[in-house]
């Protein structure tokens, strides 16, 4: 006979290793699937995972299943932990000056095969020629992952502001780099 969700987890709240080695084998694809979606990179998904089901056991005492599913339970602190991991690395404030940098820098020799340096080299160029607000805003949304609403937060602006300087920023880098749809 197979342990239910609940009994499972009524078993690792009172301490059965078994129980709980039976509990993670169930959910540990599922777990892991959403923290690699949410976070994008395998040993953070595996990170977090872990995280999740360390959080699972100390709370499966306060678990009532009037309020839902086991599964919604722990994908819902999956999800807490996978946001967590996100909102640490993100909000790192980022300087200006840093991102310049990050732009101008040259790459050590023999580091990338000559086109790729030769693109790098192309995208730079054409990033120090946009407005350093522009330049700021399309590193901040394409580099770092922010979404406008983010950046607006971060530099206390209107979100509209950013979404132009993101738009005109890449519209004008589109021009340079002479990308063309179709």
């Amino acid at each position: 006979m197979v342990a239910t969700d609940e009994a499972l987890l009524a078993g690792m709240a009172a301490g059965d290793p078994l129980a709980a080695a039976a509990f993670v084998r169930r959910y540990q694809a599922r777990v892991f699937g959403l923290a690699l979606t949410i976070v994008g990179v395998r040993a953070t998904a595996e990170d977090v995972a872990q995280e999740a089901f360390t959080r699972a056991w100390r709370y499966a005492p306060g678990y009532d299943p009037r309020r839902g599913a086991v599964s919604a339970w722990l994908l819902t602190i999956a999800r807490n932990a996978a946001v967590d991991v996100l909102r640490t690395t993100r909000d790192q404030p980022y300087d200006p000056a840093t991102l310049v940098d990050l732009v101008t820098a040259r790459p050590p020799a023999g580091e990338a095969p000559a086109d790729a340096v030769a693109d790098r080299e192309r995208l730079r160029t054409a990033l120090r020629s946009l407005p350093a607000e522009q330049a700021q805003a399309v590193l901040l949304a394409a580099y770092y992952g922010l979404t406008a609403r983010e950046i607006a937060e971060r530099d206390g602006l209107p979100l509209g502001t950013v979404k132009t300087r993101i738009r005109l920023g890449l519209g004008r880098l589109r021009d340079l780099m002479e990308v063309r749809d179709g």
